[in-house]
């Protein structure tokens, strides 16, 4: 293992193609990165789940064990928080979905410019480190504890990926007010902006978990506006109350 290195950051590269895997892993330790390197699947949730990494850089399509399988079992048995970012050669919204619905937080699509892949790593790695305040934030029945990152509705504990914890904390610190889609992506990655598929992305398997399985719905589209999170019947009782 490589000392870390606190100006750039400790990158795990999990990538078959030998060629991709040797143009990105120097590119980055030109620029100041340490990187560790594992060339499967396997071998890779290995590494992801016994170190500290700032970001893992993980190919979809892997020997041994795929990457979304990977990702899947680094956020659900590894319980490792640890920024993922996606390579594919799949460009498709729903290749995209079934990605970030794994754990991933950011995709890049092969071929990629590797300048553009450490400016994604820097805004994860930025996104990462800011340090987080320790609040309990409610709106209608939903709980979140930003220092535990406990996440409960209605008393049932649900699980969503680090960027849909980050969406939820900016939400429900604004709730009920709506807050742009510009203000959200400039607060979860810097000036870096994602395509446009991403944040609808994350929204969209965001309320698969906090939404779809209760009566209603806290999360709301507001067109041409952004977003807010709202329980508006309690919002309407209050407003026939006041």
């Amino acid at each position: 293992m490589s000392n870390r290195d606190e100006q750039a950051g400790l990158i795990l590269l999990v990538e078959d193609n030998r060629q991709i895997a040797e143009m990105v892993g120097e590119f980055l330790e030109r620029r100041g990165y340490s990187v560790d390197y594992a060339a499967d699947g396997v071998s890779g949730l290995h590494l992801a789940v016994s170190n500290s990494y700032d970001v893992i850089v993980l190919d979809l399509m892997l020997p041994g064990m795929d990457g979304l399988d990977v990702c899947r079992k680094l956020r659900k048995d590894g319980k490792k928080s640890t920024p993922v970012l996606m390579l594919t050669a799949r460009d498709t919204l729903e290749d995209k979905l079934v990605g970030l619905e794994a754990g991933a937080d950011d995709y890049l699509v092969k071929p990629f410019e590797v300048r553009e892949l450490e400016a994604r790593l820097r805004a994860l790695i930025r996104r990462d480190r800011r340090q987080v305040s320790s609040e309990v934030l409610n709106v209608g029945d939903m709980t979140l504890d930003t220092a535990t990152l406990r996440l409960t509705r209605g008393g049932q504990e649900l699980t969503v990926s680090p960027i849909g914890l980050k969406l939820l904390a900016i939400l429900m610190r604004e709730s009920p007010r709506v807050v742009s889609r510009r203000d959200i992506e400039r607060e979860i990655w810097g000036d870096t902006l994602p395509d446009s598929d991403t944040l609808r992305s994350h929204l969209y398997n965001l309320r698969r978990v906090i939404d779809k399985p209760f009566d209603r719905p806290l999360l709301h589209t507001i067109h041409s506006a952004g977003y807010r999170l709202a329980d508006l019947d309690s919002e309407v009782a209050a407003s026939q109350t006041a």
